[in-house]
C-alpha cells in the first residue's frame, strides 16, 4: 500500500492531483461569470492546451498525474457511492420535491461517465425531459445543477499532510460542491483504500490556498477572505492534537505539527488565500509580494502541556515563521521589479508558484520580471503559458494538489 501524504512544499514531488478543465468552463457567460469566481471567459479549448502542457511539463519532470474526473468515474463505479454523490447533488432547497424526485431517478440510471459530466458540468433546466412547478418558472438557461468552474484549483479542496489528507470547507457558495466530490474520490476510490480525512465540509470554512507546509512540523494558514479565524483553530486544534486528529478509532501516533502559524490577510479578491501572496521555492526561501511583505504578520499557535491551544503574540511573518522551522532567516524573493510591476505579476499569480523540487518551480511564464528575479536566485523555472487558465485567479500552484511529496 503507497503512503500518500506531504509534509513540505519543496520535497520532490512524486504525484499530483490536476482538473482538466473541461465543458464546466463552457458554461461561464458574462451573466454568470462573477457568481462562478471567473474575472473573464475563459477561451476553453486553449485552455485545455495550456493545461495539457502543463502536466506534460510535471510528467517531464517524473510527476505522476492522476486526474480528478477521472478517479470520479471509476468512483461512481461503486453503487454506494453513486447513491451518496446523487443525494448531495440533489439536496438543495431550490428545487423542490417533484423536481429533486426526477432528478434522483434520472442521475441514478446514468453511466458513471455521464454522473461524472453532470455533477461538474452542471445541468440547465432546457436540458431535462420533465415539467413541474419548478421548471416552468425558471429560465430555460437557469440551471438544475450549477457548473464547477473552479474545480480547476484542486488545490483549494482538499490538502495533503503526512499519511492523511483534509477535505476541505469551502466558503464561496459556487464552489461548495467541490468537496463532495474530491471527499468522494478520497472515500471510495481504491487508490485511497485506508487513508484517514481529517477536518470536512460539514467544519468550518478552511481552504487548500490559505495552507503552507513550511518546514515538517510546521503549517502556515492564511486567515481572511475564504478561511475563517474558527476554520484555522478548528484545524489547528486537529493538527496539533496527539494521532493527528483523526478520531475515534484512528491510530495512535504523533501530531500532524508542533506550530500552526495563523497569518491575517486581507479580505479581497487579489488576496484570497495565503498562495496569492506567498510560496515557497526552497527550504528556506519564499517568493512574496513585495507590497505586503513588510506587514504580513503571524500569530505562532502550539499545544500546552494540558493539552489546550496557546496563542503566541503577533510577530513579523518571518521572525515567526524562521523560528518555527529552527532556522536562521526565512529568505525572500520579490514578485517584480518596482512596485507596479509587483501589484501586475501578484494579480497574475507570479508568486503563485509550484515547487517540482527545491528550487525547481513552476510558473507562468507572462510573469517576466518575477521569473528573471527567480533564476537570478538560482531557482530554476518550468515557465507554462496561463493566460486562459489564469482568468480564474489561479496559478500553479492553485491548479495542483500534490498528493505525494518525499
Amino acid at each position: 500500500m503507497t503512503t500518500w501524504g506531504a509534509s513540505s512544499e519543496v520535497g520532490r514531488l512524486r504525484t499530483v492531483l490536476l482538473h482538466r478543465p473541461g465543458q464546466e468552463l463552457a458554461r461561464l457567460t458574462p451573466r454568470n461569470n462573477d457568481s462562478l469566481l471567473f474575472d473573464g471567459i475563459p477561451w476553453l479549448g486553449r485552455a485545455q492546451d495550456e493545461h495539457d502542457a502543463f502536466a506534460q511539463a510535471l510528467r517531464d519532470h517524473d510527476v505522476e498525474v492522476l486526474y480528478l474526473v477521472e478517479l470520479l468515474t471509476e468512483t461512481l463505479e461503486q453503487a454506494d457511492a453513486r447513491a451518496e454523490i446523487v443525494e448531495s447533488t440533489t439536496s438543495t432547497l431550490h428545487l423542490g420535491d417533484s423536481l429533486r424526485r426526477y432528478l434522483v431517478a434520472a442521475l441514478s440510471d446514468l453511466a458513471p461517465a455521464d454522473l461524472a459530466a453532470v455533477v461538474t458540468a452542471g445541468l440547465r433546466n432546457d436540458e431535462v425531459a420533465h415539467r413541474s412547478i419548478v421548471t416552468s418558472l425558471l429560465r430555460p438557461d437557469d440551471f438544475l445543477v450549477d457548473p464547477l468552474p473552479n474545480l480547476l484549483f484542486t488545490r483549494d479542496s482538499s490538502v495533503w499532510l503526512p499519511d492523511r489528507v483534509a477535505v476541505t470547507s469551502l466558503a464561496m457558495p459556487a464552489r461548495v460542491r467541490e468537496t463532495q466530490l474530491t471527499g468522494l474520490v478520497y472515500a471510495h476510490h481504491p487508490r485511497f483504500a485506508g487513508v484517514e480525512r481529517v477536518h470536512g465540509p460539514h467544519l468550518e470554512h478552511l481552504e487548500g490556498g490559505d495552507v503552507l507546509l513550511l518546514a515538517p512540523g510546521v503549517v502556515a494558514v492564511g486567515v481572511g477572505e475564504r478561511t475563517t479565524p474558527a476554520g484555522f483553530e478548528r484545524f489547528a486544534a486537529q493538527v496539533l492534537a496527539p494521532g493527528g486528529g483523526a478520531g475515534p478509532g484512528a491510530a495512535g501516533g504523533g501530531a500532524l505539527a508542533e506550530t500552526v502559524l495563523a497569518v491575517p490577510i486581507a479580505q479581497e479578491r487579489a488576496t484570497m488565500h495565503l498562495d496569492t501572496i506567498v510560496t515557497m521555492v526552497d527550504v528556506d526561501t519564499v517568493v512574496i509580494y513585495p507590497n505586503m511583505a513588510d506587514q504580513l504578520r503571524a500569530l505562532a499557535v502550539t499545544l500546552d502541556d494540558d493539552g489546550d491551544l496557546r496563542v503566541g503574540p503577533e510577530r513579523s511573518f518571518f521572525a515567526a515563521a524562521a523560528d518555527a522551522m529552527g532556522i536562521e532567516r526565512l529568505h525572500r524573493i520579490d514578485t517584480g521589479l518596482d512596485p507596479v510591476t509587483a501589484e501586475r505579476e501578484q494579480w497574475d499569480d507570479g508568486n503563485n508558484t509550484l515547487a517540482i523540487d527545491a528550487r525547481l518551480a513552476v510558473a507562468y511564464e507572462r510573469n517576466e520580471q518575477t521569473n528573471a528575479r527567480l533564476e537570478e536566485h538560482g531557482i530554476e523555472v518550468v515557465a507554462i503559458s496561463g493566460s486562459e487558465l489564469g482568468s480564474g485567479r489561479g496559478g500553479p500552484r492553485c491548479m495542483s494538489c500534490p498528493v505525494l511529496r518525499d
